[in-house]
């Protein structure tokens, strides 16, 4: 429970625990101040995290504690993940610092050694003065204590500083370092007790310490020099650097311990040489088998001589990533530049992806090196998926030139959406050949794009395939007929060429192409895509979160291809080659000024309108199997782009309204079994409640009017079941449909009752 004290916080819900998103984006802005301040009880120095979670979990159940768990655990990944970015944000100060105390140190130790000899030399001549002093007194003592030291037999302590420089010599010509090492440690404690007890004289202590001085600088000089030969093993590195350690000379040792695996890391990469018809994936697999490799070790070895002291291992880190950036930039020359040239998407994948799993090998070990390597990889890895976007994009174009825009299975070389079989034909998608091809590549790119999804690229690739998928939406728009003239701006196409959709069947086929891409096959392969990389916990999340915002973009971009569709058939509709509407209040008006008993029949407008339906429902009804509610939502887009057009077309109501001439009643009569034709043949199958709602609108405005003139529409409009009678028996010719028996509107029809109601109410409020 301690170990978690730094990185414990309050989730919502638990006792004012907030979230852990709050700690995710603690590191800076009014986040990292929300987060400081929580986090405030667990600095103090009387904090009981027992007593904490005793208080905070006494009234909970272990849903809430297990949920509480949850919370905390993913708060500590998140608090060392921003530990982990501030300390490499802050590494180059840092390092400098201790690189500045490390030289402090040495300087330090080197005032000490100073201050220690002259101190030693200050004593010493204070002993010589007491000496000289003696020799004023009476001449015969003087000779009698020079006598006395002459008799006296040298100490086995003089014996043994005498002979130890010789001693040591020995040692360090046979190399017995260890042997060496503890013969100046000796040293080092003889002159300290000498000097404490007086055993030694003061010259003699001076030349022992001297002797001690030089050996050590001896001593050190030829470990650095056994630590630079490229032959010495793994085993005698460390002991050379852990010798060199124990002489007090740390920095030296280590530094020397880094040069020697760089040495050897430069030796072992002159037999890796690239090829320009080799594969980069075994380039890049050597290399970094040998650079991860020695970078390892030299990791261990560090850890093994030197610990976990923070001037080392900052030292250390400094160097594997000045290795790792070496290693970066000899893959992105050697591999990645022909892969990113030549658009090879899984090449530079592969190459990458290789890269990373070596240096993961050493995250495991505190050492995370990725940040390094994606920085010099990114851009490769993004230019060789433009490039292998782009390609996709000019293919289809190319195809779609000579698209004849009829829809077949996938033909052979095309990759099929599931085995071809009797038993699973029907899974096959039936589009037109640029189609085909499109969804073939896609599925192909998917395969490529794979690994870039845990190297966080995904995002990139998916806002590319949405770019290029609304590039080939342009290009089925473009082949409408018409669209030279459609408001809708196709920019991108340049100069491309499209073969023209003349038929209606071929501008479903348009539209058929478009919605199948975008409704299954493009996010089928997007989740074949993410299956490969997993994920879990809030990051699931996120995940579905993108990929349902991703599918609304693609079915937006379908939706300009629908809109377009329906507007350009609206207006053929409405309008005629010369430019003349077909639909005028001019129609209406004139109904009464003619001395011919009309027909009651609809407007030949709505006829066409519903035929067009009729014969488009029945076309879609192939072409858009097993997505029956796109076919239909199509018809009901088209009829309410009519309706809206009515609607909002200000001179027809301004005709209607302020004309000259007022809206007769047999005007009145024909506008009326008009809309309430389009209600009756759309109910169910071409009229949203929307559009149903519009209509009445109109019926409304159109009675108001009629109103205004002093006349009350129910004296001169016939009943509902004349208008419906009249309605079903043009929907019955058009259609080639037997009418309901005796007349009654179709009982089965979820709509009929509905708009009776609503038309009557309409009626019931015009005459008021």
């Amino acid at each position: 429970m301690a170990s978690a004290k730094s990185s414990r916080s309050r989730p919502a819900g638990h006792s004012g625990v907030f979230p852990v998103n709050a700690a995710a984006g603690a590191g800076g802005g009014d986040g990292g101040v929300q987060l400081a301040d929580k986090l405030k009880i667990f600095k103090t120095d009387n904090f009981d995290p027992d007593a904490y979670v005793q208080s905070k979990c006494r009234t909970m159940d272990e849903k809430e504690i297990r949920h509480l768990c949850s919370y905390l655990q993913d708060l500590k990944k998140a608090s060392a993940e921003e530990m982990r970015r501030s300390v490499y944000a802050n590494y180059a100060a840092f390092i400098r610092t201790s690189k500045e105390i490390s030289d402090l140190e040495g300087e330090l130790l080197s005032v000490r050694n100073l201050l220690s000899t002259q101190s030693a030399l200050i004593h010493g001549l204070s002993e010589g003065v007491q000496i000289d002093s003696l020799s004023t007194g009476p001449e015969g003592s003087a000779e009698q204590d020079i006598s006395t030291v002459e008799d006296q037999e040298p100490s086995e302590i003089w014996k043994w500083s005498t002979d130890f420089p010789d001693m040591l010599d020995v040692l360090l010509a046979e190399r017995r370092v260890d042997e060496a090492l503890d013969a100046l440690d000796e040293a080092e404690q003889i002159a300290a007790d000498a000097k404490q007890k007086g055993t030694l004289t003061t010259a003699d202590i001076l030349a022992l310490k001297r002797a001690i001085s030089e050996n050590r600088q001896k001593l050190a000089d030829q470990l650095a020099e056994a630590a630079c030969q490229s032959s010495t093993c793994g085993v005698e590195l460390r002991a050379a650097a852990s010798a060199l350690k124990r002489l007090g000379d740390g920095p030296r040792a280590h530094s020397l311990l880094l040069s020697a695996h760089n040495q050897r890391l430069q030796l072992n990469m002159q037999t890796i040489q690239p090829s320009s018809t080799s594969y980069g994936g075994a380039y890049t697999a050597s290399l970094a088998q040998q650079v991860f490799r020695v970078i390892a070790q030299a990791l261990s070895d560090s850890a093994e001589v030197f610990g976990d002291e923070p001037a080392y291992m900052s030292e250390l880190v400094t160097w594997a990533t000045k290795q790792a950036l070496s290693f970066s930039l000899l893959v992105k020359r050697h591999a990645l530049a022909s892969c990113a040239a030549g658009g090879g998407l899984r090449a530079a994948a592969e190459c990458v992806k290789i890269a990373l799993g070596y240096s993961e090998l050493l995250e495991a070990r505190g050492l995370s090196l990725s940040s390094v390597l994606m920085k010099q990889f990114r851009p490769s890895v993004e230019q060789a998926l433009d490039s292998n976007l782009r390609r996709i994009e000019e293919s289809t174009a190319a195809l779609a030139a000579a698209d004849d825009w009829v829809l077949t299975y996938p033909p052979t070389g095309i990759r099929p959406f599931a085995r071809s079989s009797a038993g699973n034909l029907a899974l096959q998608p039936k589009l037109s050949s640029s189609a085909h091809r499109f969804n073939s590549m896609v599925q192909d790119f998917f395969e490529d794009v794979g690994p870039l999804v845990s190297l966080q690229l995904g995002g990139s690739a998916m806002d590319g395939l949405l770019k290029i998928f609304d590039s080939y939406v342009n290009l089925l728009i473009s082949a409408l007929p018409g669209s030279v003239d459609d408001e809708i701006n196709l920019e991108g196409l340049g100069d491309k060429i499209v073969r023209m959709a003349e038929t209606e069947e071929q501008q479903l086929a348009l539209l058929a192409n478009a919605s199948l891409l975008a409704e299954e096959l493009l996010p089928r392969a997007a989740m074949k895509l993410y299956a490969m990389n997993p994920v879990r916990g809030p990051d699931r999340q996120s995940r579905a979160a993108e990929q349902r915002e991703w599918k609304r973009k693609l079915q937006r971009t379908v939706d300009k291809l629908r809109d377009s569709f329906c507007r350009q058939h609206a207006l053929d509709l409405i309008f005629t080659d010369d430019g003349d509407t077909h639909l005028s209040a001019e129609m209406y008006i004139n109904m009464d000024n003619t001395v011919e008993d009309p027909e009651w029949v609809p407007s030949p407008i709505f006829q066409e309108l519903y035929g067009k339906l009729n014969k488009m429902a029945s076309v879609a009804a192939d072409m858009f199997a097993g997505r029956e509610r796109f076919a239909t939502l199509l018809m009901m887009r088209l009829t309410e782009t009519v309706m809206l057009w009515l609607s909002d077309d200000q001179s027809f109501w301004e005709e209607i309204e302020e004309g000259p001439r007022a809206l007769g009643p047999l005007g009145l009569q024909q506008f009326y079994l008009d809309m309430q034709f389009v209600i009756l043949f759309g109910q169910g199958r071409f009229l949203s409640r929307h559009v149903h709602q519009i209509i009445l609108n109109i019926i409304e405005r159109a009675m108001a009017a009629f109103s205004a003139t002093g006349m009350d529409p129910d004296r001169v409009l016939p009943s509902d079941d004349w208008f419906f009678d009249a309605a079903q028996e043009t929907i019955s010719r058009i259609s080639g449909k037997p009418r309901v028996a005796n007349g009654e509107r179709e009982v089965n029809s979820p709509t009929a009752s509905v708009s009776a109601q609503s038309v009557s109410s309409v009626r019931s409020h015009g005459s008021s």
